[in-house]
């Protein structure tokens, strides 16, 4: 498994892969962080393509944990699977289970869709307040336990410390 994860430190939106993660809000639409920066680079499809998915399945926005596929839009990936990861209230709110359920429900998805090749953003350790060595440690459970059906999953990492935690969990 570990050949087939890379860690990188960059713009998740350049890359090259069938589906890119996006760590969404539950309404859909945009916002900051890596979600904003994904409807800003994938233009307007993406952004109609959601709109149609909170008027027809989830009127009251996607579950925390819960994830839908997209087009890519304009981004060199083809899909994004937008996924709503728990916001940090300390730990007892159930959110090391609904973080992992994020992962999880991305992967089946990619399987489901036949796709061979993902890139994670680190959900939840931004404005969502996620502590980045343990949600690192959830992704990294998650994805050594369901991704056997992919050739290539990336890690992409808004800063250097955060991938030197993916890193250090990898070895």
């Amino acid at each position: 498994m570990h050949e087939r994860v890379e860690i990188k430190v960059g713009d998740l939106t350049v890359e090259r892969v069938d589906v890119i993660v996006n760590a969404a809000n539950s309404s859909l639409l945009g916002g900051g962080g890596v979600d904003g920066a994904i409807h800003r680079a994938g233009g307007p499809e993406i952004l109609a393509e959601c709109r149609r998915l909170r008027e027809t399945r989830f009127p009251q926005g996607l579950p925390t944990g819960e994830a839908v596929i997209t087009t890519g839009g304009r981004l060199p990936a083809r899909h994004v699977i937008h996924t709503v990861g728990p916001v940090w209230h300390g730990g007892n709110a159930n959110e090391p289970e609904l973080l992992a359920r994020c992962y999880r429900t991305s992967l089946a998805l990619a399987e489901q869709q036949g796709l061979k090749s993902i890139a994670f953003p680190a959900i939840s350790t931004g404005v969502y307040g996620y502590p980045k060595q343990q949600a690192a440690e959830i992704a990294v459970r998650e994805v050594r336990r369901h991704a056997d059906a992919l050739d290539r999953v990336i890690f992409c990492c808004f800063a250097k410390p955060t991938a030197d935690l993916y890193r250090t969990l990898l070895e």
